[in-house]
């Protein structure tokens, strides 16, 4: 294969890049387990430091970047394309590597309306074996037309193989429209899965902060799922962030937990709130985080939610002392043509796009 090598450092890896081709695709076509999420540039799941060599970025502009940052050697994998060969440190996310990439049917067993604007997807694998994967990653829709819809798996692995997701209605998303007007149980969704690489990581006696930004509490559910399977010695709290009390669409279940388990605790965030709610707390979650825990450093956190809320929580955090290898989040980028269509329909209707 014409093209470059890339040396992972950290793992002692090397990795055959063909032309063209980004680091990432080429790690994950060689069974490398290298972090990402968002596969755009945006969310910076996938940065590394760039030790020696050059890269250039044909396809999206590494957005999750500062010019400092670049400036500094920080790159990102998934957008990435090799000059030469190249010296690359990364860690690898062990806990992933080994699991089959598979594309199956799922049929509808189930539908729950969580919200008025999010509805609950329940799953069974068609051919009756259970997808392996790991609480926090995600699914690819492939839908007739040949593009994709990605939604985070929103339950740890069950032994019936039942696969929950979250599907949020979004005006001009084709997709999400039909979830809502048209699918019913028994029809059937091929997918593409596991994906990413938003794992809860093992060997940490750190207490975990977890940030959920609207259905960013999907993976957070299942990670949560996964902890109570196998309690934790260390203090667990989940800061849940939304526009109103009613998207808190599962807070009874997360009141259960504060109820149950005494590692775990939770804080709601609202956004639009009134600042006298006695029972919702006021503001943006990532600045409540930072209210009530202004030193980062002795912490693990998990994020996940939509790119304003990633981008304006991974600066704050490190900034508050949270070291870079310590911060893992789950972007919820909306696909090209969906903000596309987003854009033009929120244009139509006279409201302001940021």
């Amino acid at each position: 294969m014409s093209g470059h090598r890339v040396h992972l450092i950290g793992s002692d890896a090397w990795v055959d890049v063909a032309v063209g081709e980004t680091v990432l695709h080429a790690a994950r076509r060689q069974d490398r387990a290298l972090p990402y999420s968002c596969l755009s540039g945006r969310c910076g799941s996938c940065r590394g430091h760039l030790i020696a060599g050059v890269v250039s970025y044909p396809y999206n502009p590494p957005d999750a970047l500062s010019p400092d940052e670049l400036e500094a050697g920080e790159v990102l994998l998934c957008q990435a394309v090799p000059q030469g060969d190249l010296e690359v440190a990364i860690r690898e996310v062990d806990a992933v590597r080994g699991i089959p990439l598979r594309q199956l049917d799922l049929i509808v067993t189930q539908m729950t309306q969580l919200a008025d604007d999010v509805i609950g997807l329940y799953l069974r694998p068609a051919d009756g074996q259970p997808l392996a994967y790991l609480a926090g990653q995600y699914l690819d829709v492939l839908l007739t037309s040949g593009r994709r819809r990605a939604f985070s798996i929103a339950n740890a692995p069950r032994v019936d193989g039942i696969i929950e997701l979250h599907v949020r209605r979004v005006a001009g998303g084709g997709f999400t429209e039909q979830v809502f007007s048209a699918l019913g149980v028994g029809d059937c969704l091929r997918v593409e899965a596991p994906l990413g690489t938003f794992v809860p990581r093992a060997g940490s006696d750190r207490p975990m902060l977890l940030v959920a930004g609207g259905t960013g509490f999907a993976p957070i559910k299942a990670i949560i799922e996964h902890l109570q399977k196998q309690p934790p010695s260390r203090k667990v709290r989940l800061y849940w962030g939304a526009r109103l009390a009613t998207d808190l669409y599962l807070e009874h279940t997360v009141a259960e937990w504060t109820r149950d388990h005494e590692w775990f605790s939770y804080q709601a965030v609202l956004s639009d709130a009134a600042s006298d709610d006695p029972a919702h707390r006021s503001g943006l979650v990532h600045e409540a985080v930072l209210a009530d825990h202004p030193d980062l450093a002795s912490f693990d956190l998990y994020m996940s939610g939509p790119p304003a809320l990633i981008d304006a929580g991974r600066h704050a955090f490190v900034d508050a002392g949270l070291p870079t290898d310590r911060l893992y989040y789950d972007s919820f980028d909306f696909a090209p043509d969906v903000l596309a269509a987003m854009i033009r329909a929120r244009g139509r209707q006279g409201q302001r796009v940021d």
